[in-house]
């Protein structure tokens, strides 16, 4: 993930978060919350949207007792003694999917999910984000040897020490067993308001963002984030993936926003300027994309172009998610035929540009500075 400057049509109708166990009303019948986070992104939005005789919650924070506590006391104060009828997660990961087992058995309430989400964040709960997806298993030593990274680094993925930053975001123990599909197109009538479901993707395989144009609101969990952009990344677990295509089509998808809606976003604050924000998270890829184009006229591996993309060390997992985000800049690249991948004798793939039209295109004296460092969201 990435920190972008922020441009001038950006408007920010709050300028705090609400502290947490607290709600905000930002439009009627919907109210914005937070729950903590570790590390430098230390907030979560959550929604709830308010229905005749009880609540909706849209996202619903870790996996943890801390979240799980403030979630107790919203239960107590803030929801009028009404109700949650109903979870909607807008994708699988967990500062999202935390406590959707817990709601969803307190007041035994039905659960919305894309299907490819729902099925991903099941198989990461019963045990699939494990040290197998770190390093340990033949299939991830392979994928980070051949994108160039050093033994030493997957065997630190692979130790205990590497499993506790892997874990920080872990899994919930406990995911609902059955789900409710949501699909591009579908309307959920709540309230008085209807809610339309786009689905977008890259950051995650079937990302719901939730758009209620009577109300000019969209939920945008993380597809759409006003000051950083989400990581996306190419795993061990689908070592061919093509993300970053994806996730560029589904900008292109979400400029038919109207321009006058609020995004409500997963992190940051809540803003106008939808299409203007989209618009240069295009630019920022594009830039990225140009420059690894650049540097590739050699061959190279993916580690090398780390520091194209960021500037600052990065620890063991930092440097999994750059790396991730690197190889997604490169498919990308291969898929419009301006990188060729070579798989060397050393078990190692190098990359080198092949559009004979770089030398036209290329600017490296113009490039937007690298990125801090990959943050996890």
């Amino acid at each position: 993930m990435a920190i972008i400057e922020q441009v001038d049509e950006l408007t920010y109708p709050y300028g705090a978060h609400p502290s947490p166990g607290q709600t905000i009303e930002v439009a009627e019948g919907v109210r914005w919350l937070t729950m903590p986070m570790g590390g430098s992104l230390n907030h979560i939005n959550l929604y709830l949207i308010e229905d005749d005789d009880g609540w909706y919650v849209v996202d619903t924070g870790l996996g943890n007792e801390e979240t799980a506590s403030i979630w107790r006391d919203l239960f107590a104060n803030e929801l009028g003694r009404r109700p949650v009828k109903g979870v909607i997660c807008t994708h699988m990961h967990p500062d999202h999917i935390g406590q959707a087992g817990m709601i969803t058995s307190e007041f035994q309430c039905p659960f919305y999910m894309t299907r490819a989400e729902y099925y991903q964040a099941r198989a990461f709960a019963l045990g699939g984000a494990t040290s197998r997806q770190y390093g340990a298993d033949w299939q991830g030593v392979q994928f980070y040897r051949r994108y160039g990274m050093r033994d030493d680094y997957v065997q630190n993925l692979a130790s205990p020490r590497g499993n506790r930053q892997a874990r920080r975001y872990s899994a919930p123990n406990e995911f609902p067993l059955g789900f409710h599909r949501l699909e591009d197109g579908d309307i959920l009538t709540i309230g008085h308001h209807d809610w339309q479901v786009v689905v977008g993707a890259g950051h995650s395989p079937e990302h719901a963002c939730l758009h209620c144009k009577s109300l000019g609101v969209l939920i945008s969990g993380d597809q759409i984030l006003p000051v950083i952009t989400s990581n996306v990344s190419v795993h061990p677990t689908e070592p061919e993936a093509n993300p970053l295509h994806v996730w560029m089509e589904s900008h292109d998808k979400f400029l038919a926003t109207p321009p006058e809606t609020l995004v409500l976003p997963a992190h940051n604050l809540p803003f106008y300027g939808v299409r203007e924000r989209l618009r240069q998270l295009i630019s920022h890829h594009e830039d990225r994309l140009l420059a690894v184009e650049e540097h590739c006229v050699q061959p190279r591996l993916a580690a090398d172009l780390l520091p194209v993309l960021f500037r600052r060390k990065l620890d063991a997992h930092q440097t999994m998610m750059a790396l991730g985000e690197a190889i997604a800049h490169c498919h990308l690249l291969m898929h419009r035929n301006r990188l060729q991948r070579t798989l060397c004798e050393d078990g190692r793939y190098r990359f080198l540009s092949i559009d004979p039209d770089l030398k036209w295109r290329a600017h490296p004296e113009h490039h937007d500075a690298p990125d801090d460092q990959p943050l996890l969201v």
